[in-house]
């Protein structure tokens, strides 16, 4: 189940962004997603439970790519979108239980206690790369101005 985050105090850099590119605007978005992933991922990973095998804790990432059953069941929201969490499945069985493991919740409990950092650092780093992506621009548009005019 997909849990709805109100964050406020984003509308300049929507305008700022929809003054980019398409392609300009989702490669910022997905920069700043994939950054303000981290703090979520390390603390996944230092609460995840160590198996037999150890595998958890290493198969955790942080990516825009679903397996193709997970993109059946996926129903997507926005442009862009960027997963945290584990590529095992196993893990599953693991944060929520069955009827032979009881449940050890590792990804859960990194959401609800960097819910804030996360959401500080991708509006931090939203205006970063918004600032490049114009910078870039407007010397690329200079750029193209000189050679246009024969300089």
């Amino acid at each position: 189940m997909a849990e709805r985050v109100r964050v406020d105090g984003l509308r300049e850099l929507e305008q700022a962004m929809m003054e980019l590119s398409r392609a300009t605007s989702r490669n910022v978005a997905r920069k700043a997603l994939m950054k303000g992933a981290e703090p979520i991922l390390e603390s996944a990973q230092a609460a995840a439970p160590v198996g037999p095998t150890g595998n958890l804790k290493a198969s955790y990432g942080i990516g825009t790519k679903l397996t193709r059953r997970q993109q059946k069941l996926h129903k997507k929201e926005s442009p862009v979108e960027v997963f945290v969490g584990p590529n095992d499945p196993a893990a599953v069985q693991t944060e929520f239980g069955n009827a032979h493991q009881a449940a050890q919740p590792h990804l859960r409990p990194a959401w609800d206690s960097r819910q804030k950092q996360t959401l500080e650092i991708i509006k931090t780093e939203l205006g970063t790369e918004i600032d490049k992506a114009a910078k870039r621009a407007a010397r690329k548009t200079a750029r193209l101005a000189r050679r246009a005019s024969g300089g």
